[in-house]
């Protein structure tokens, strides 16, 4: 036998056992790790006009016992002058999971050149449930007491502010709905009840995918401040059209 053919029977023999230990199906078990990177445009209007670009990254640990967040959201825009918006909000949260239900801890920090508040520094614990989980839709609902941190934006009649301190109610609704295999729609709705300021936040967003892990996703966010400085609008939205790619 040709030296050539023998080497190629004995790999193949040798490669033989190992193959038939590895199912022609197999896939790596789920892990318990996921994150999500995104970029792409966004329009803002309110206290911002302006159009560019903005980013978000999200790492989610989940496990039987525990499931910890966190979310970085940046936002920048400029025209041919100067910054016209420069914004960055995190958002961390871990709950611990009961029988029925989940405690939480929670921390969200805005930062916002632009804003009518350009701190914003909010940190609450709670209660949480599941209302509806299946396979395609998802609702969770959130209730805890919390503190805030408010610093307004400087104008002619507060050139330097004073910051405002809350004791709130926090209350969250958060829904996820799977449209089909390639498709899903999220919502959450926020409102911060507080002595001084009440808030309400809507984060929207769609999402389709294109190709294995990435998706198109298109977001809107809009914010209602019931008190806001002398010179700032109650209500900001931004309006984000993104590609995001999914590591799980």
């Amino acid at each position: 036998m040709p030296r050539l053919a023998y080497s190629l029977l004995t790999l193949t023999l040798l490669a033989a056992p190992a193959m038939a230990l590895v199912p022609p199906d197999y896939q790596e078990p789920p892990s318990d790790f996921k994150a999500e990177v995104e970029t792409g445009f966004q329009l803002n209007t309110g206290n911002t006009e302006s159009t560019s670009f903005n980013g978000r990254t999200k790492l989610v640990y989940d496990t039987s016992n525990a499931r910890q967040e966190g979310t970085l959201k940046a936002y920048f825009a400029s025209d041919s002058e100067k910054t016209t918006s420069e914004k960055y909000d995190l958002q961390l949260q871990s709950n611990y999971k009961l029988n029925g239900g989940y405690v939480y801890g929670r921390g969200d920090f805005t930062w916002d050149q632009f804003g009518s508040y350009t701190e914003i520094f909010t940190v609450s614990s709670g209660y949480g449930f599941d209302a509806i989980s299946d396979e395609d839709t998802k609702l969770s609902l959130e209730v805890g007491p919390g503190y805030r941190y408010n610093l307004p934006q400087e104008n002619d009649e507060q050139p330097d502010p004073i910051a405002e301190k809350d004791l709130i109610l926090r209350l969250a609704a958060k829904f996820e709905q799977r449209i089909h295999e390639y498709t899903s729609l999220t919502a959450d709705i926020t409102t911060e009840v507080g002595d001084n300021n009440n808030t309400v936040s809507l984060d929207m967003s769609y999402k389709n995918t294109i190709f294995l892990n990435w998706a198109f996703k298109v977001g809107f966010n809009i914010k209602y401040t019931e008190i806001v400085p002398v010179g700032t609008k109650q209500t900001d939205t931004i309006s984000t059209f993104n590609l995001l790619y999914t590591f799980q």
